[in-house]
């Protein structure tokens, strides 16, 4: 033990951060979870869930990226686990499915007790608003790999949906309308360019930023929203035929994901509130408007097609649900593109 902490692995303050976690894994629980934190393998009953002809498990993956470096520069670790979790639930919500349980990785240089169990208050947090269970995850201790004031954020989601449920575009057609529910910002997209425009530093993380109404640091740290509940609630009041997650890649790559082979989403610019800090960036960088929606939201964090008919009855589902809604375009038949300003 003594010869392992000198090689730079502290497993007693492993064992510290998982007693300072469990009571924000607490939080998380929800009827199906079997078994505690500690085990080998998390479990997950699917008991209740026999009503369904062909249950379908949904699962979704993914990191932070770059945007941990804003936490490292501020020293701020209890937000970055809520972008964590929002990027793998707010994929699977995209087929309909309801996150079940999530799993967490932690990779470091150093553990710090303290610092591990704000990064996984962040998570229960997320897990919480996802009302998805934390069932399980590792911390890796890994010196001379990661910087000892660093480390990495990753997890999974899974989640179910029955077989004839899953919205997976095919039902989609000429005429259909787009509706974009409002972002909370940034999420975490792009930070590789927005760490290069506005250089962000122990010096001016601290700036108050007029355009923001906060500082730059807070701007740029603004945990990712998280769609779960407000589609699932959406799904019991209009058809929805098709959901993107605008990601890396923004509209031009997120959009055309959800649509049948031969059809176009055609989105109208100036439909939606531009967030101040895409702006901010767009002027600073001096960036092409087309080029930023191909890497940022723009201030649409998720994109839903459903029937024309059906649209006005979205917006006020999605508004009655807190969030701000817009109309933003239409799908038409087209073999030639799949994505089109208008």
């Amino acid at each position: 033990m003594d010869n392992y902490k000198l090689s730079g692995v502290d497993i007693a303050a492993g064992y510290e951060s998982v007693d300072i976690i469990k009571h924000h894994v607490a939080k998380t629980m929800r009827p199906g979870v079997l078994g505690g934190i500690g085990g080998f393998g998390g479990l997950f009953s699917l008991a209740d869930y026999k009503h369904m002809q062909e249950p379908v498990l949904a699962s979704g993956t993914d990191g932070v990226g770059t945007k941990l470096k804003i936490a490292f520069v501020m020293d701020k670790h209890d937000t970055v686990g809520i972008d964590c979790v929002a990027y793998s639930v707010n994929d699977i919500i995209c087929t309909g499915a309801e996150p079940l349980y999530f799993l967490d990785y932690i990779a470091c240089g150093k553990v710090v007790p303290q610092r591990v169990g704000k990064i996984v208050e962040g998570v229960a947090a997320g897990c919480q608003m996802a009302n998805c269970a934390l069932i399980g995850g590792e911390t890796a201790e890994m010196p001379g790999f990661y910087p000892d004031d660093e480390y990495d954020l990753a997890g999974t989601a899974v989640g179910i949906i029955d077989k004839k449920d899953l919205i997976d575009g095919s039902k989609i057609k000429h005429g259909d309308v787009l509706i974009g529910i409002g972002s909370s910002g940034l999420h975490s997209n792009g930070y590789s360019l927005v760490r290069k425009l506005l250089q962000p530093s122990a010096a001016n993380v601290g700036n108050y930023i007029n355009e923001f109404g906060r500082t730059l640091g807070e701007e740029l740290l603004a945990p990712t929203k998280i769609y779960v509940k407000q589609i699932l609630s959406l799904m019991d009041e209009v058809h929805v035929k098709g959901i993107s997650n605008i990601t890396g890649g923004g509209f031009l790559e997120n959009i055309p994901r959800m649509l049948p082979k031969g059809f176009c989403a055609r989105v109208k610019p100036g439909t939606w509130d531009v967030l101040p800090i895409f702006k901010y960036l767009e002027n600073i960088g001096k960036l092409d408007t087309i080029e930023m929606h191909g890497i940022f939201n723009m201030g649409v964090g998720m994109v839903i097609a459903v029937a024309n008919e059906e649209a006005d009855s979205t917006i006020q589902t999605l508004q009655s649900l807190g969030e701000t809604a817009y109309i933003i375009g239409d799908i038409t038949e087209n073999s030639e593109k799949d994505f089109a300003y208008v």
